[in-house]
């Protein structure tokens, strides 16, 4: 049996059923973000089985992304938690058929609440489709399970309808990186929106030498500091240059290379820095990356030395 050939079967199936949807996106679509961002509530996602799923990774979604809201289980509902509904809400409800009876028998109670439901499911005529004040159509042509009937091609367009949903919430709310990072403190994901550069860098004991040190001097100061480097500075801390142990591999390469030499004469002229401490850690270590650098210096405005960041200390934190 060819596994790779049913793979990619079914993942052309899904993805036709996405652009097709793609295709027919219409004013429907715009009428609930609109409803959605009237919401003083919470918009709450509801649905049981497949759709359930489906529905609680949409209100995770939405929740991370600016917009409130939570996912209410049919059953639950009927057993206590419809007191978890107020009437400054918006409901989104999926059933495919749009006949799920655990989801029918709440849809009453639901607008006994006199708010917004739009309802996901292939039939505006449905029990669903009825109730709903706004239907967004997830009928698809084919199910990519070889019976056509486990859902598949029309769980992903769901997932993928809602996806969409949450992308035209943000870019209608202006949802920036920092406004993530605030939902999202703690993982990875946490590190790389919400960790500052003022965070990580080192600020006490930093390898300062002077413009007239010798490299010999500043050779011990490198293996003092730990860093691999040392920063040559002005009687005013202004950051001159740097002397990495790189720069005194190349040298030892140099015909004239003296330990008595200044370091001037083998330092990194004008090396790269930053101004803003504030900047996020992921940030800078997109500067550091792409200038292939491994300590990033941060200075004021004048070139005095703050502090340093070193990219060991960016990946022991898990920044990526």
């Amino acid at each position: 049996m060819n596994y790779k050939q049913i793979a990619q079967d079914t993942l052309r199936i899904e993805a036709n059923t996405l652009l097709e949807s793609a295709k027919n996106i219409g004013d429907v679509f715009d009428k609930a973000v609109e409803i959605i961002l009237s919401c003083k509530g919470k918009l709450i996602v509801t649905g049981v089985g497949k759709s359930g799923l489906i529905g609680a990774k949409m209100a995770a979604t939405f929740a991370s992304t600016g917009t409130p809201s939570f996912f209410l289980h049919p059953t639950e509902a009927l057993h206590g938690d419809l007191g978890m509904i107020s009437h400054n809400d918006v409901v989104i409800a999926i059933s495919y058929s749009g006949e799920s009876e655990e989801l029918s028998s709440i849809l009453p109670h639901v607008k006994r609440f006199n708010i917004p439901l739009i309802g996901m499911t292939k039939d505006k005529n449905s029990t669903l489709g009825r109730y709903s004040d706004l239907v967004i159509d997830v009928v698809v042509e084919k199910e990519a399970c070889p019976l056509n009937i486990a859902p598949t091609s029309s769980t992903t367009l769901t997932l993928a309808l809602g996806d969409a949903l949450a992308v035209c919430l943000m870019k209608a709310k202006n949802f920036k990186k920092s406004d993530f990072a605030s939902f999202h403190p703690g993982g990875a994901l946490g590190k790389q929106l919400f960790v500052k550069v003022s965070d990580l860098m080192r600020v006490k004991d930093l390898p300062l030498i002077s413009a007239d040190t010798k490299l010999k001097d500043a050779i011990v100061k490198i293996s003092e500091g730990r860093l691999g480097t040392v920063l040559v500075t002005d009687e005013q801390n202004r950051l001159l240059a740097l002397v990495s142990d790189g720069d005194i591999r190349r040298a030892l390469l140099s015909k004239d290379f003296s330990l008595e030499d200044t370091v001037l004469k083998y330092a990194t002229l004008n090396p790269k820095t930053i101004e803003d401490e504030n900047i996020l850690a992921s940030e800078a270590l997109v500067i550091i990356e792409e200038m292939k650098i491994q300590l990033l210096v941060v200075t004021d405005k004048e070139r005095r030395v703050k502090g340093v960041l070193h990219i060991h200390t960016l990946i022991e934190k898990g920044i990526s």
